[in-house]
């Protein structure tokens, strides 16, 4: 082979040199292009969550089919990619790697489950891809505070550590349990009413932990009796929620009971029987969906019912807030689509009100977490009911 000589050379170098150059604007517009932004979801769609991730899902995908309608954002459409993790760890794992290297997602969004979500974020966020409002409410979702982390609103730990200020302060309980999950998402739950009780001068009266798939807590129900607990904060989310307390009623043991957002289900409060009449819930939102007269309600639950076939739940109305407040940021962004100008379109966002009353939501460059405030409820004739009107708080 001849050498490269003359201006053969500095065409070969300046080619070099030019797709070196090209390198990190590729990377830095990941997933986006003149009229297409690809933006993915890892989430339990046939698991022990199926129920939560599904429907939240489908809200994503709802709003954002109506974006595409409208004809995007900034001219842009928006490609939705939704994978099955059925709750599991290297499920989530693999399909995150698929999102973001096969086919280039430029941010995750809904994704479910805590101890997914901390298993993917490490190399997921060194790639520059936003974790925007997973299904989960674990604190690590928003801190240590990194900008490309947003939660939507108050997490495990607020809940419950605002639940147990109000049972403490307004109802007297003093031998405090906790019946959770051994998870990331459970021990959130465990510190929240830890960290509370030390707040209160009071020690936790005992505990129990369980794996997400477990079904029989009969024994575990015996041992909180026998400790004589006056109340139990429960770490789980629906099934196992149900089956908990389930537990306790048939041994006969009438004990207050309070779980947090995971808990918060439809499903949850029509149990047949009235198994989980009296059952209390802390959540960041209050799930109005079925009762609601605001006509901005109505019409998001009749499109749901359309499109789906069936009736939208609370993780339903969770991702239709979340899907709208993205929308928003990617509004903001401007033509100009990076990571950054993601991050600073969210960040803009300020007194964001969804048409479900929930908190304000609001962001700024020193806060990812949209609202840290919470509702108690409580399921009265398979009903799900305010037990105070104003948000608790710590």
């Amino acid at each position: 082979m001849q050498p490269l000589k003359g201006n053969v050379m500095m065409k070969a170098l300046l080619a070099a040199a030019a797709l070196t150059l090209a390198v990190p604007a590729i990377a830095a517009e990941r997933g986006v292009t003149d009229t297409e932004v690809v933006i993915g979801t890892y989430t339990d769609l046939s698991g022990v969550t199926a129920m939560w991730g599904l429907n939240n899902s489908n809200s994503w995908r709802m709003v954002f089919d109506g974006v595409n309608a409208a004809g995007g954002i900034n001219g842009r459409k928006i490609k939705y990619i939704v994978e099955d993790n059925q709750y599991q760890i290297p499920r989530s794992v693999q399909a995150a790697n698929k999102l973001i290297n096969r086919d280039g997602a430029f941010i995750l969004v809904g994704n479910g489950g805590t101890p997914m979500n901390n298993a993917v974020m490490p190399d997921q966020l060194a790639k520059g891809v936003a974790n925007v409002f997973p299904l989960t409410s674990a604190r690590s979702m928003y801190e240590p505070l990194n900008h490309l982390k947003f939660g939507l609103g108050s997490s495990y730990y607020d809940q419950v550590r605002a639940g147990l200020k109000y049972f403490v302060e307004k109802r007297g309980k003093k031998k405090v349990c906790t019946m959770a999950q051994d998870t990331d998402f459970g021990r959130d739950i465990t510190d929240g009413v830890k960290d509370q009780l030390k707040a209160d001068n009071m020690t936790l009266a005992g505990e129990t932990l369980h794996k997400p798939t477990d079904t029989d807590f009969s024994a575990s129900a015996a041992r909180m009796k026998d400790v004589n607990c006056d109340l139990i904060v429960v770490g789980g989310i629906v099934r196992d929620s149900v089956q908990i307390i389930s537990a306790i009623r048939k041994i006969g043991w009438n004990v207050d009971i309070m779980g947090q957002a995971a808990s918060y289900d439809d499903v949850v409060a029509t149990v047949p029987g009235g198994t989980t009449e009296g059952f209390y819930s802390m959540t960041p939102m209050l799930f109005v969906a079925e009762t609601s007269t605001d006509p901005k309600v109505k019409a998001f639950a009749a499109e749901y019912r359309k499109e789906f076939g069936k009736e939208p739940n609370f993780a339903a109305q969770i991702g239709y807030t979340g899907a709208n407040v993205t929308a928003l940021a990617l509004k903001n962004a401007g033509k100009d689509l990076t990571p950054d100008s993601f991050v600073a379109g969210m960040e803009a966002i300020k007194d964001y009100h969804d048409i479900f009353g929930s908190p304000v939501i609001s962001f700024s460059p020193t806060k990812h977490q949209g609202s840290n405030q919470s509702f108690l409820c409580v399921v009265k004739g398979g009903k799900w009911e305010v037990v105070e009107k104003e948000p608790l708080g710590y």
